[in-house]
């Protein structure tokens, strides 16, 4: 009995192991904490994703403007490239040069009614009643009294009631009927003019201008003849005469010695 006593004294002593409460707290804490972090890592994402579409956005834009310039200035330069190689064509079409062709005694022509979009190269003569857009280049006459809307060359040029936007350039005479337009210069080695020029007229020979005639623009020539009624709104220069006024003055000295003796 005794020893039975002992042992219930013994097992009431022992002392009583509590739980570890704190530590299962903190984990408590941490666990509830874990989420939270979670929650503002998915938050920042949610904001940081904006921001990079935002920024990918307006590089996109920065690329499309800087492509749009890119464009800009290729499509200029292309633009200058080609004015750059009409003008070259113009130029070569301007130059008279007639190796390897032959006139011939041939006329072609250009009914009315009839629309030709391109430059015209003939070894022989043209009459043009239609129209053509584009430049002319005759080795023989050409008669206009339609309409032409480019330059146009040949050994002779008539015009009657013609409509001429552009360069007249003939090796011989160039004779503008009374009804016919013409703006554009004319190079010629003579012209008798009864229409309308609004341009310059350089001729190394003589000019005639009707009582029609109306000018607008310096004239270069060796004699000029104008007739009561024409109309001149320009300069005359007789600059290709036998005589050069200017050379004349420059070696005329006054003879000053026999007013001093007479006085």
């Amino acid at each position: 009995m005794k020893e039975e006593l002992v042992e219930e004294e013994a097992i009431e002593a022992e002392p009583v192991k509590e739980e570890p409460v704190e530590e299962e707290l903190v984990e408590e804490k941490q666990v509830e904490a874990e989420p939270q972090m979670e929650d503002l890592q998915e938050q920042d994402l949610m904001v940081e994703e904006p921001m990079k579409e935002e920024s990918q956005e307006v590089k996109t834009v920065e690329n499309e403007l800087q492509e749009d310039v890119s464009m800009e200035e290729n499509m200029q330069e292309v633009l200058d490239e080609e004015q750059i190689e009409e003008s070259k064509g113009e130029e070569r079409f301007m130059e008279f040069n007639s190796e390897g062709r032959v006139a011939v005694d041939e006329t072609s022509v250009i009914t009315e009614g009839m629309t030709i979009t391109g430059d015209i190269v003939s070894e022989g003569s043209i009459d043009v009643i239609g129209t053509v857009n584009g430049n002319i280049d005759a080795l023989g006459k050409l008669n206009i009294t339609g309409h032409i809307n480019g330059n146009s060359r040949a050994a002779e040029i008539y015009a009657e009631s013609a409509k001429i936007n552009g360069e007249v350039i003939s090796e011989g005479a160039v004779k503008i009927g009374e009804s016919s337009v013409v703006i554009g210069n004319i190079t010629a080695t003579s012209a008798a003019i009864a229409g309308a020029v609004k341009g310059d007229i350089d001729v190394h020979g003589p000019v005639i201008l009707d009582s029609t005639a109306i000018v607008m623009g310096n004239i270069k020539s060796k004699s000029v003849q104008i007739n009561n009624g024409a109309v001149i709104e320009g300069m005359c220069s007789q600059c290709y005469a036998d005589v050069s006024p200017t050379s004349f003055f420059d070696d005329y000295k006054p003879d000053t010695g026999r007013k001093s003796k007479a006085k």
